[in-house]
């Protein structure tokens, strides 16, 4: 990291374990002052979390990739995002395993771009990427400030917003995805926060039997992404 920074590589903040000290420490935090990046003391499990393992000496530092756009260019750009009429909102994804594997499903099921916001989620880190297993190069991913108010823009744009939510009543099979959608998935174990949620135009469920009836976000994210796959794929069967 320290090499990154003195580099001036595109690092977009450094977190920091609250209670760490040192000589060591205190140079990254020069540099990261020195350079305009922004400095954040997160609790430890906020840093394992963005890691992607516990191994590490309590610094980590969000790299900037040229994957990562403003939100304006995501709508706008080379028109790929307009063009897919779907994108995917994630509401505090902390789990960089998981946003790697919703981006990698969300390359596959053809979205044009991934929001996520800039803080209480996790970042385009190495073990993001590397979950992506390559999608994070060829997928754009938006960072914002306010992922209300990108929901805004975002429906301005022209897309229905879909929220998923558990205790939703209607199911994700019930409406019409075949028009151009966004799909709003929350954070592990609290779902969508309530402001998000008021902003979405449906919000549905994925029925599931059992004790646990809840899904994984990643696994979420690819069965209503392929839904509307399929509910495209029978949209365009029917008009040829």
């Amino acid at each position: 990291m320290r090499e990154a920074l003195a580099a001036r590589r595109p690092v977009q903040s450094v977190l920091i374990a609250r209670g760490r000290h040192g000589d060591r420490l205190e140079e990254i935090v020069r540099l990261a002052r020195r350079n305009g990046v922004s400095l954040r003391f997160e609790a430890r499990p906020q840093i394992d979390r963005a890691a992607g393992t516990r191994d590490h000496q309590g610094v980590v530092a969000l790299i900037a990739r040229e994957a990562s756009v403003s939100l304006e260019e995501l709508l706008a750009g080379d028109g790929s995002a307009v063009a897919s009429g779907l994108l995917v909102l994630l509401d505090g994804v902390e789990d960089p395993q998981n946003l790697g594997a919703i981006i990698r499903t969300a390359l596959a099921a053809g979205a044009g771009g991934v929001v996520i916001p800039e803080r209480r989620a996790a970042g385009l880190t190495d073990a993001a990427v590397r979950a992506s297993a390559g999608a994070a190069a060829h997928l754009r991913v938006a960072r914002v400030i306010n992922l209300a108010r990108a929901m805004e823009k975002i429906k301005e744009s022209g897309y229905w917003l879909v929220g998923l939510d558990e205790r939703a009543e209607r199911r994700y099979t019930d409406i019409d995805l075949s028009e151009p959608v966004a799909l709003v998935l929350g954070g592990e174990g609290n779902g969508l926060h309530q402001l998000v949620k008021e902003r979405c135009d449906f919000v549905v469920t994925i029925p599931a039997t059992g004790p646990v009836r809840s899904l994984n976000v990643s696994v979420a994210a690819g069965v209503v992404l392929f839904e509307v796959v399929r509910q495209r794929a029978g949209k365009r069967m029917q008009h040829s």
